[in-house]
C-alpha cells in the first residue's frame, strides 16, 4: 500500500497514474504534464536521500506543460490510498530562459519549498497526517507573488513508517512541468539542491514517530518560502 507512493499513485495490476489538478480540474492525462516516474509500475519508492532520483524520479520528461495561475490551488489525485505516515511536500524550480521545462533536469541550486504538512494528535493520542488514507495529496497554493515563467513543480511524500532505521524513509515523488502566469516580483528563497538539501540522519528522515509530540517533528529540507 504504498502511495503516492507512486507518487501518487498507482494501480495494482497496472500501471500507475499521478495526475495534477488545478482549482479543482485534473489538467492532464496520465503522464502529459506529470513527468513519468520510475516506480509507475514497481509501486518503489526513493530510500537514498543523497540519490539523484530524490530529485524527480522521472523516467522520462512529459511532453506538455500546464498553465497554472499564481495563486491557484494544486494537489495531485491518485489511484491508491496515501496510508503511510509522513509529511507531503511541494517545491518549484524556476526553468532558466535557456531552457524549457520539457527538458530542464532541475539541477542547480534553483529549488524551493511551497508547502509541508505538520502532524496532529487524534482522539486515540495517535499522530495523523493532514490527507492521510485518502486518494489525494493535501492541497497546496502557488504563491501569489511567485514571478511568471516556466517551473518543474515537485511533490513528494514521504513515509516514516520505517525511518526508525538507517535508509528506511521512503520517498515517493513525481514532477509536473507548468507555466506560471500572472506571477509578482518575489524573490523564492533559500533555494536548494536536489540532490543535497536532505542527509540520511536528518531528524525527518531519521525518527521514531512513537511517541512522539506532533510539534516534535522537522520537516527535512528547507524552510517553506515566506511570499
Amino acid at each position: 500500500m504504498k502511495l503516492l507512493m507512486n507518487i501518487l499513485l498507482a494501480a495494482v495490476a497496472a500501471q500507475a497514474h499521478c495526475r495534477l489538478v488545478v482549482n479543482g480540474k485534473p489538467k492532464e492525462k496520465d503522464w502529459n504534464v506529470t513527468r513519468m516516474t520510475k516506480n509507475a509500475q514497481s509501486q518503489q519508492g526513493v530510500e537514498s536521500a543523497t540519490s539523484g532520483d530524490i530529485r524527480c524520479y522521472s523516467a522520462q520528461t512529459a511532453g506538455s506543460v500546464a498553465t497554472v495561475p499564481a495563486g491557484s490551488t494544486i494537489r495531485y489525485i491518485s489511484t491508491q490510498q496515501i496510508n503511510h505516515p509522513g509529511p507531503t511536500q511541494y517545491y518549484l524550480a524556476k526553468v532558466p530562459t535557456v531552457s524549457s521545462a520539457t527538458n530542464f533536469d532541475g539541477s542547480g541550486a534553483v529549488w524551493f519549498k511551497i508547502f509541508t504538512t505538520m502532524p496532529t494528535m487524534d482522539k486515540k493520542k495517535q499522530l495523523t497526517r493532514p490527507g492521510q488514507n485518502e486518494y489525494t495529496t493535501v492541497n497546496a497554493t502557488i504563491p501569489s507573488n511567485v514571478p511568471s515563467g516556466e517551473y518543474l513543480l515537485r511533490v513528494e511524500q514521504i513515509a516514516l513508517h520505517m525511518a526508525s532505521q538507517p535508509n528506511k524513509a521512503q520517498f515517493y515523488i513525481a514532477c509536473s512541468q507548468i507555466q506560471i502566469t500572472g506571477g509578482g516580483n518575489g524573490n523564492p528563497e533559500p533555494l536548494v539542491s536536489l540532490p543535497g538539501a536532505y542527509k540520511p540522519n536528518d531528524p525527518g528522515i531519521l525518527v521514531n514517530l512513537h511517541n512522539m509530540q506532533p510539534d516534535a517533528y522537522q520537516p527535512p529540507g528547507p524552510s517553506v518560502w515566506k511570499s
